[in-house]
């Protein structure tokens, strides 16, 4: 095994130790009934304060949805272009391997967003409809990511036009920090949401950039 597939390797390694310790830390750590009906949020100090900061803003909510569902579009077009193989090439194994790969990559995803709507860590710092949500870790971030990042990782293999392709990967890379920032600047989630997000997401990156690697092989 090459050095640089160790590195990543042990990176993921510790990715994925930083957020199930950092997890466990949220559920000991400071934890007070602030949230909406009383629910109880780790590090209620610090949470709090990055609430009182970002306060809740609809127009950032909106926004943050809005770009929520081009990252949608990104899926949907990898999707597209997986089809449009399928019926040419009439078999599944013929299809490029990248974008098997990008849809095995998309289950994982929805499977870590499904974990968490069951086990619940904490609930976001305000009501959905009157209703208390699952707020960690925050589902559009790692959405932004893992869709963003994935599309980035495989972009060249896919459509070959190195033009295009900086100017995809440019585009992917600026929808994914502007997701991130408005939902953020949108108080709907506390801070330990977003490091959280951050931390699996980088993590499922990771993986995936080791594994496309070990296929090119």
């Amino acid at each position: 095994m090459k050095s640089s597939s160790k590195k990543k390797i042990m990176f993921s390694v510790i990715l994925l130790f930083l957020f199930i310790f950092f997890t466990v830390l949220i559920k000991i750590i400071d934890v007070q009934a602030i949230g909406p009906n009383n629910s109880e949020v780790g590090f209620a100090s610090l949470n709090k304060a990055f609430h009182d900061m970002f306060s809740y803003n609809e127009s950032f909510y909106k926004i943050s949805k809005i770009l929520g569902y081009l990252s949608f579009l990104i899926v949907g077009l990898y999707g597209v272009i997986g089809f449009i193989q399928l019926i040419k090439r009439k078999s599944i194994a013929k299809v490029d391997r990248n974008i098997i790969n990008l849809g095995a990559f998309y289950v994982v995803v929805l499977l870590v967003y499904a974990l968490f709507e069951v086990v619940v860590i904490n609930y976001r710092p305000v009501l959905e409809d009157g209703i208390l949500e699952a707020s960690y870790p925050s589902s559009h971030t790692i959405l932004s990511i893992c869709v963003c990042i994935s599309s980035i990782l495989v972009s060249k293999e896919v459509f070959k036009n190195i033009k295009y392709v900086k100017m995809f990967n440019c585009a992917s890379f600026i929808l994914m920090l502007a997701i991130i920032f408005t939902r953020v600047l949108s108080g709907v989630h506390w801070l330990t949401d977003i490091i959280g997000a951050v931390l699996i997401s980088s993590f499922l990156c990771v993986l995936f950039s080791i594994f496309i690697n070990k296929e090119k092989k």
